[in-house]
């Protein structure tokens, strides 16, 4: 099932304390980028984040979903906490960022 447009608006809106928030249509969903760093998707009505360390820190609980065949992400499941967002993708994108300068996939 496809998120819908109000959907994608709503958790831009909610992460836009993070930094640059772009959105971009990708494979029927959506892809997001926080300045110009890809971290997370929009797929089925779910915000999924790009799994790293720093993610599972804050969401110790979050549920590891597949919203496509072969993509594992931190389902965020809360998204009603602007500031505890912002922190949220801040962190996983240093993280990624970081992994990028190290030559790792996580």
């Amino acid at each position: 099932m496809a998120s819908s447009p109000e959907f994608v608006r709503f958790v831009c809106e909610q992460l836009a304390g993070a930094g640059r928030i772009r959105c971009k249509r990708m494979f029927g969903e959506y892809g997001l980028w926080c300045d110009g760093v890809f971290f997370a998707t929009i797929e089925d009505g779910m915000l999924c984040l790009k799994i790293t360390d720093a993610g599972r820190a804050l969401l110790p609980g979050a549920e590891i979903v597949e919203p496509h065949e072969g993509a594992r992400f931190l389902y965020v499941a809360e998204l009603d906490d602007r500031d505890f967002l912002a922190t949220l993708v801040q962190r996983t994108c240093a993280a990624l960022t970081a992994s990028r300068r190290r030559g790792g996939k996580r």
